[in-house]
């Protein structure tokens, strides 16, 4: 088998070994639970895992609710509702679900336990602002602390002090019952009180940061959206437990299992790649060429691994995602370098608004661009057109949706 389907086989067995169903099934065999199960699954994956979770402990779940993304049901299960609801922003049925959510967790005993799964988007599909706060006033914030250039830990630190269900207050209302949290995460890090903004964990931000944030942006809140800011989240909850079954970094791990499966030295280089997508691509080539030119202290055969979430910024008017231009940056340190594969891939199966998950790089990639295209190379990557240029060099990778959602997978593969 050549190098570049090497290559993507062992990613897209990464990715696979990440399906959610799979995640469920394994976190739950051979678990007993002494009372009541109430079920709470919220997330882009929700259906999924709920749908697992009640494959896995059949009637012990006594009833649940299950919080999804409007089209990503799939049917109704056995025992439990169904809401769909807004994402990327919170609409009136996510209020709905986190008020049925809420009511679903009271009053239950120290026997019973709520069985929380979580996934991306829960923030949005999941919300109940304190009373006197308005979806408005959500929308607001988040639009001001966008405009300002916020990150998304920023963002969430606000967010879960304008929440009753957010960093830790849902598992805090459940209370005396169990809280066992199942975490397929979507965030760079895998931070469990960052999933989702963390509704069945303790929260790690607090409302000195939230203040801060609040002055550094400077933003205008209602009164109730700013005396909230000043709210607590909780910092100890022990009857709490979270196991991770999905995210960047078992997603690297398992890259980097398949690779020594295949007969590849492994290494995972980051589970938090954070940087320029066309600068993650420079890097990868520049290793690729090191290792050739026998001055690295990786030898062939060797597969260098990254995870995490790179970021573009727009130049031109091309059509693309981060991956296909991590892929496409790398393509000019590679010319002339044998034997070696840059592959970036969306673990979702996405990448930017194209029908591609990522892209490959190889030697022969910029020859194949250039024996095809009606512009350089170089001028595809500066007008952030690597979907074209990819295409002409038969260098997309198009998965359709995979399933789960754990960020991205960067692959050199040197034989």
């Amino acid at each position: 088998m050549n190098l570049r389907a090497l290559a993507l086989e062992i990613a897209l067995e990464a990715v696979r070994r990440m399906d959610p169903r799979e995640g469920v099934l394994r976190a739950l065999e051979g678990r007993r639970f002494p009372g009541e199960v109430v079920l709470l699954s919220l997330g882009k994956a929700g259906w999924t895992m709920a749908a697992a979770a009640r494959e896995a402990l059949g009637s012990a779940i006594s009833r649940g609710l299950v919080v999804t993304k409007y089209g990503h049901s799939r049917g109704p299960l056995e025992g439990l509702e169904i809401i769909e609801a807004g994402h990327p922003l919170p609409d009136a049925n996510s209020l709905r679900a986190g008020e049925k959510g809420l009511g679903l967790v009271e009053n239950l005993s120290s026997e019973d336990t709520v069985l929380l799964l979580v996934s991306g988007g829960g923030s949005a599909l999941f919300e109940l602002p304190w009373e006197g706060i308005a979806l408005e006033d959500l929308e607001s914030l988040t639009e001001q602390l966008l405009r300002g250039g916020a990150d998304i830990r920023e963002i969430n630190t606000l967010r879960k002090r304008l929440s009753q269900v957010k960093g830790g207050r849902l598992a805090e209302r459940a209370f005396p019952a169990r809280v066992l949290s199942l975490l397929l995460s979507d965030v760079v890090g895998d931070a469990p009180d960052a999933i989702a903004s963390g509704p069945g964990v303790p929260d790690v931000t607090t409302r000195e940061e939230a203040r801060e944030i609040g002055i550094r942006y400077n933003l205008s809140l209602s009164a109730e959206a700013g005396r909230a800011l000043n709210r607590e989240t909780p910092k100890e909850l022990p009857h709490v437990a979270w196991q991770l079954i999905g995210g960047v970094s078992l997603l690297c791990q398992e890259a980097a299992e398949e690779s020594r499966r295949r007969g590849f030295t492994p290494w995972i280089l980051t589970t938090s790649l954070d940087c320029e997508a066309r600068e993650a691509g420079a890097f990868f080539a520049s290793l690729a060429r090191t290792i050739r030119q026998g001055k690295s202290s990786f030898t062939p055969p060797c597969a260098l691994i990254a995870g995490g979430e790179t970021v573009v910024h727009l130049r031109g008017n091309g059509k693309g995602g981060r991956n296909q231009e991590l892929a496409l940056a790398g393509a000019f340190g590679l010319e002339g370098v044998p034997g070696a594969v840059l592959l970036s891939l969306g673990s979702d199966g996405t990448d930017g608004p194209t029908d591609a998950a990522g892209g490959l790089a190889d030697w022969g990639t910029l020859e194949r661009i250039r024996s095809q295209g009606t512009k350089s190379p170089r001028n595809y990557l500066e007008e952030n057109d690597a979907y074209h240029a990819l295409a002409l060099a038969g260098d997309h990778i198009v998965t359709g949706p995979t399933g789960t959602n754990v960020n991205d997978l960067v692959l050199l593969l040197m034989e």
